[in-house]
């Protein structure tokens, strides 16, 4: 294995396209719905700062977890348990990607370079989270939630309602499904003393506050729907997401974990990116 495809494996690099897709819906969103102008040079920037922000805040939970993962049977293959990386070599990538990300958020605008750092402390924080607070999953929603207005507002400078919406979807969406692949590690979480909403709750009643939550998420979808008064291709993508979420709920069970890779990667993945591709064409159509 290449030392680019060991680093790219430390941070799911694939996983991105959770969030990306969302980015982008946050661009778009400023160049048609707020009447902003098209610069591709900022929409490579905001590519390059999720990049960037996502690289840093996995590198940091992979060397931060390091010797929890290297005594669950799961995750001990992990590059660094593993030996496959040095844990001062990822926390070296750790602030390369963070440097890169601050430096490129300096060339967007200011309120994104001030902004900058506190997104960084936000998404770098959530490792320490489970050690400490059931809401650990949310921190991570928080997290990627702030894809749709930080693209936001790297086009326009400022704050408006729609984005914020589209942040809190991902924020619900994805704290609902990071919910349900705790489920994963429910039994040893509670031998080492972690935090987690199955930990805490019990297999069954995590997965009923998974589906409250994605019930949110689907609410506010529509909301944000209604708001913008998006045309029909909003909508088909909008039932898509919805049928997506009901749909990871029906394969995983408290008592058969073996689908929550398909409902947490495949499911997820594909939700994202269709939902994006049919919102940005009824933007524009």
């Amino acid at each position: 294995m290449t030392s680019i495809s060991k680093y790219l494996s430390l941070v799911k690099f694939s996983h991105t396209i959770f969030a990306l897709p969302f980015a982008i819906i946050g661009f778009f969103l400023a160049v048609q719905y707020a009447h902003y102008q098209l610069n591709w040079q900022v929409f490579i920037m905001v590519l390059l700062c999720m990049a960037f922000a996502r690289n840093a805040a996995m590198g940091f939970n992979r060397y931060v977890d390091r010797n929890i993962d290297k005594i669950n049977p799961r995750t001990a293959i992990r590059e660094i348990p593993a030996g496959k990386i040095k844990a001062k070599s990822a926390l070296f990538f750790v602030a390369i990607n963070s440097i890169l990300f601050i430096a490129t958020t300096w060339f967007i605008n200011q309120l994104v370079f001030f902004l900058s750092p506190i997104a960084l402390l936000v998404v770098l924080g959530y490792s320490y989270t489970k050690r400490f607070t059931f809401l650990c999953h949310f921190i991570l929603g928080l997290g990627l939630s702030l894809a749709p207005i930080g693209a936001y507002l790297s086009v326009t400078g400022e704050f408006a309602l729609v984005p914020l919406l589209f942040s809190f979807i991902v924020l619900f969406w994805t704290s609902g499904f990071d919910i349900i692949y705790a489920l994963q590690d429910n039994d040893f979480d509670k031998e080492n003393n972690l935090f987690s909403v199955p930990a805490w709750l019990g297999k069954k009643k995590a997965l009923m506050v998974s589906s409250l939550v994605h019930l949110i998420a689907a609410a506010l979808i529509l909301y944000a729907g209604y708001s913008a008064r998006f045309g029909l291709w909003y909508w088909i993508g909008a039932f898509i997401f919805i049928g997506l979420l009901i749909y990871q709920h029906s394969i995983v069970k408290p008592n058969d974990l073996s689908k929550v890779n398909l409902a947490f990667f495949t499911t997820n993945g594909v939700a994202s990116v269709l939902f994006a591709c049919f919102t940005v064409l009824s933007l524009f159509l």
